[in-house]
């Protein structure tokens, strides 16, 4: 178990190590394809559960005893924030994208390029 938690619980993205430029880009690129296909599942998965609820809860005697709204408006209600997270994910990927510009922008395009036995960080800039 890690000492920090949360961190070993996507490996895809703990494995790779800060050690220079490259190591952003695919962190950066990974993360972004994670959130689409994150985004991806919970849009399938979205029209999924609709159809299961309408299908499950129509006619329920417990809900026409409430007097609720019709089974497919509780449903839409319901699966409107799956939709919701599907679009955050879509907005994560693309700061993600974000991210990784402006780390080159401020770092990588601006900075000169440092001797490697001048330096005492074990990051690599020479990696890109």
């Amino acid at each position: 178990m890690s000492d920090r938690p949360g961190r070993g619980r996507i490996p895809e993205l703990s494995a790779i190590p800060w050690e220079g430029p490259r190591a952003i880009t695919d962190y950066a690129r990974t993360g972004r394809d994670l959130c689409r296909d994150l985004g991806e599942e919970f849009n399938v998965g979205s029209d999924e559960l609709y159809a299961v609820l309408i299908r499950s809860f129509k006619g329920h005697p417990i809900l026409a005893l409430l007097g609720a709204p019709d089974v497919r408006l509780r449903a839409r209600r319901v699966v409107k924030r799956l939709k919701r997270a599907a679009e955050l994910q879509k907005g994560a990927g693309v700061e993600l994208v974000k991210f990784h510009a402006q780390f080159r922008k401020e770092f990588v395009d601006v900075l000169p390029k440092a001797k490697p036995e001048q330096r005492k960080s074990p990051f690599n800039w020479e990696d890109d």
